[in-house]
C-alpha cells in the first residue's frame, strides 16, 4: 500500500497515475474538493482518459450542495480499502489534504466529549473575569496547549479548560495520543518535494491553465444549479475567487491573481503539516525533471524498500 503526498501542483497525481498503470493498482484520492461532482477544472481532477485507464476512488462521491467531513472521508476510504484488499488488489493513495491524510494514517482524535454546564460557566467567567484570566489558568495546567492557542481565542481556551475539567488531563496530552497512534494499515509513504520558487511557478502555470480550460464557465454552471453550493464548496480555492468575480467584486485578472496567491498560501500550510508526518521517503524534484524520470526514481525507491 503506497501513499503519495506533496503540496498542490507538485506532480503527485501524475506519479500516482504512472505507478498505478504500471502495477494495476487502484488510486484512492485524498482530496477534500475532488469528492464533489462537476467541480472538475478547479480541483484539477485527472482527465477522462486517465480515469478510463486507471480506477479512481473518492472522486465525484457527493453533490456540490452537500457538506463533506473528514469523518465521512475516513469511513468511505476504509470501506474502499477493504473492498480492494478483499479482491487482493493493489492500492495507491494520493493527495494533499493533510487532515485527511493524517486521519487515514492514524485515525481520528475523538476528543473528550462535552459538558454544557461546564462550558457555560467558563464562558460566563470569560465575560466577568476576562479571557486573559482564563488564558493564565490554561498556561498553568496545560502550557503546551496554551502555546498553540492565541491568547484572544476564547473559544479554544474555553474548550481546553472544559476538557481538563472533564478528564483531569490536558487536552494536549490527548492530542498526542492521537498523533502517536499506529497506522491501521502498512503504508509506504513517498513525498514529492520541490524548491519553493519552483512550486510557486508550477502553481501559477496551473491556475492559468484552469482559467483557459473554462473555470469561469464551470463556476457559472454550478451557480445555476437548483441546489445552492454548500459553504465548503463555495470556499474552495478557485471557486470562491471566481464567484467574487462573477458578483462584480473584482475583475478576472485580479481574481486569477488571488487564486494564485491563495493556492501558494495553501501550499505553505501543506508544507508545515507534512513536516509533522513520520516515515516519509522524500524525493527532491528538480524544476525541469520530466515525469518519466520521477516515475523511475519512485519505482526504484519502492523496490529498494520492498527488498529490505
Amino acid at each position: 500500500m503506497i501513499l503519495i503526498l506533496g503540496v498542490t501542483a507538485s506532480g503527485k497525481g501524475r506519479l500516482a497515475f504512472d505507478l498505478a498503470e504500471s502495477t494495476g493498482a487502484d488510486i484512492i484520492s485524498i482530496d477534500s474538493m475532488k469528492v464533489y461532482r462537476r467541480m472538475d477544472i478547479g480541483t484539477a481532477k485527472p482527465s477522462e482518459e486517465a480515469r478510463k485507464r486507471v480506477k479512481y476512488h473518492l472522486m465525484d462521491v457527493v453533490e456540490p450542495s452537500d457538506s463533506f467531513s473528514v469523518g465521512a472521508f475516513l469511513d468511505t476510504a476504509l470501506d474502499v480499502i477493504e473492498q480492494i484488499k478483499d479482491r487482493e488488489g493493489k492500492i495507491i493513495a494520493v493527495g494533499g489534504t493533510a487532515l485527511y491524510i493524517k486521519a487515514l494514517l492514524y485515525g481520528l482524535f475523538e476528543g473528550a466529549g462535552t459538558d454544557q454546564q461546564i462550558r457555560s460557566e467558563l464562558r460566563a467567567r470569560a465575560q466577568t473575569e476576562g479571557v486573559a484570566e482564563l488564558y493564565r489558568e490554561l498556561m498553568k495546567i496545560d502550557p503546551v496547549a496554551a502555546e498553540r492557542i492565541n491568547p484572544n481565542d476564547s473559544r479554544r481556551i474555553v474548550r481546553a479548560l472544559e476538557v481538563y475539567q472533564l478528564t483531569g488531563k490536558p487536552i494536549s496530552s490527548l492530542q498526542k495520543q492521537w498523533d502517536a497512534r499506529q497506522t491501521k494499515h502498512d503504508w509506504t509513504i513517498i513525498g514529492l518535494r520541490r524548491e519553493r520558487a519552483d512550486a510557486s511557478s508550477r502553481i501559477n502555470k496551473r491556475v492559468k491553465k484552469m482559467i483557459l480550460a473554462g473555470l469561469v464557465d464551470e463556476v457559472k454552471s454550478l451557480l445555476a444549479e437548483e441546489e445552492p453550493l454548500s459553504k465548503q464548496a463555495r470556499c474552495a480555492i478557485g471557486y470562491a475567487e471566481i464567484i467574487e468575480y462573477l458578483n462584480g467584486q473584482m475583475d478576472l485578472k485580479d481574481a486569477t491573481e488571488l487564486i494564485k496567491k491563495n493556492t501558494r498560501r495553501l501550499a505553505k500550510g501543506q508544507r508545515t503539516w507534512f513536516k509533522t508526518f513520520q516515515n516519509v521517503h522524500w524525493l527532491d524534484i528538480d524544476p525541469d525533471e520530466p515525469a518519466e524520470k520521477i516515475f523511475v526514481r519512485a519505482d526504484s525507491l519502492l523496490k529498494k524498500i520492498a527488498a529490505r
